[in-house]
């Protein structure tokens, strides 16, 4: 499992590789803070759209900067196990980074993917992955499954402190 798990300077090779095979590079990315039926299904889908799942990971320092100082709960190398436990993911990889435009350029992916909760002019890396003919797909999410929706449910079932009790 943890082979799939893979470092920014493993990727030309891997890319490279799969590229020599005729393979379809899939990408998408996120947090997978808490991993739910909405994250399985959506990667599930998105590794339909090709031959090769490439998950981009936001790291806990990323995480940190677009969400809030108090997340992730889960850490990042926890992360990254549980989705390299999934058989739709084949490599993750972890960003530093706010957005993971500097990794969409190094990958280059056939397909790139976001939820359908992104709009097309808002999903970075659509426009470079169109302007070299790549395809950028949206998938639809589970209604009211997020992971800020369980944190939200938590809270309001048990209280802010239902961990120290």
């Amino acid at each position: 499992m943890k082979s799939k798990i893979i470092s920014r300077l493993q990727i030309d090779g891997l890319i490279s590789g799969l590229k020599n095979k005729g393979q379809k590079v899939v990408f998408t990315n996120g947090c997978f803070d808490l991993l739910h039926v909405g994250h399985v299904r959506y990667l599930q889908e998105a590794r339909a759209l090709g031959d090769c799942l490439i998950v981009g990971l936001n790291s806990d320092q990323s995480m940190r900067q677009i969400k809030d100082p108090a997340r992730p709960l889960i850490a990042e190398d926890q992360r990254a196990e549980v989705l390299a436990a999934l058989t739709c993911v084949d490599h993750i990889v972890l960003f530093d980074e706010a957005d993971p435009f500097k990794l969409i350029e190094e990958i280059r992916p056939d397909v790139l993917v976001k939820g359908a909760d992104w709009s097309l002019d808002n999903i970075i890396g659509a426009d470079l992955v169109s302007s070299y003919g790549g395809e950028v797909r949206r998938v639809e999410l589970v209604p009211a499954i997020s992971t800020s929706e369980i944190i939200n449910r938590i809270i309001s079932r048990y209280g802010k402190d239902f961990a120290k009790s």
